[in-house]
């Protein structure tokens, strides 16, 4: 099945969502199905489940410090994205990959697992979370939605993002585990530019995919 992937390189966070909306409206309409690849500058997006106990701070002391605070329309509560984080927003037709909401966030689980194998990382699922987690931290977050059976929003890659942002939240509403980072894992800095082909790959893999 032919694809595109776009790398949107350094982009704000509502920049980028423009561009899901206008992709996603051409997926809606018979185009292929795209990948879009970004990094964020600093930024806590709340999900249709945001519970504002989660914000450790105010908005206003959150922004004084340089991240910006959106809401989204996207599953799940609140999570950090920033530099040194890959962000995949795949844009692709759910009914062409199994038109099942719940084998569509397993099979996104999927390609962070493969992609974290590729580099001897052995992560897991952590049901009821979603998520690629290494032991009891996650290092990839999964939020989406879906749209006439179109998906937006996606996966974040801690790749080498300072995790100390974090502690902006309690990450998805989960109080209990915390959050690492590829880097972390490897012992060595490991480069959104050096993840971004890893993911294409493992979503090809996954979906059956080929980018043209």
């Amino acid at each position: 099945m032919t694809a595109i992937v776009r790398d949107l390189g350094f982009l704000g966070y509502h920049e980028a969502w423009d561009i899901q909306k206008q992709v996603a409206e051409e997926v809606i309409s018979g185009a292929p199905g795209t990948l879009l690849l970004v990094e964020h500058p600093p930024v806590l997006t709340l999900g249709a489940s945001f519970h504002s106990e989660n914000l450790l701070f105010t908005r206003e002391q959150i922004e004084a410090g340089g991240v910006q605070v959106h809401e989204t329309d996207r599953g799940g509560d609140v999570t950090y994205h920033g530099p040194g984080q890959l962000v995949m927003y795949p844009i692709f037709d759910v009914s062409r990959h199994g038109k099942d909401l719940h084998k569509w966030l397993r099979d996104l689980e999927e390609t962070q697992i493969q992609l974290l194998a590729g580099l001897g990382i052995e992560a897991r699922r952590f049901a009821p979370h979603t998520g690629a987690w290494v032991g009891d931290e996650k290092v990839a977050a999964i939020g989406v939605k879906i749209r006439k059976w179109v998906s937006l929003h996606g996966i974040a890659l801690n790749c080498s993002n300072d995790l100390k942002e974090f502690g902006l939240i309690i990450p998805c509403g989960i109080s209990n585990y915390g959050v690492t980072s590829v880097s972390r894992l490897l012992g060595r800095t490991f480069s959104v530019e050096e993840a971004k082909p890893l993911a294409t790959r493992a979503f090809e893999s996954v979906f059956g995919l080929n980018f043209g």
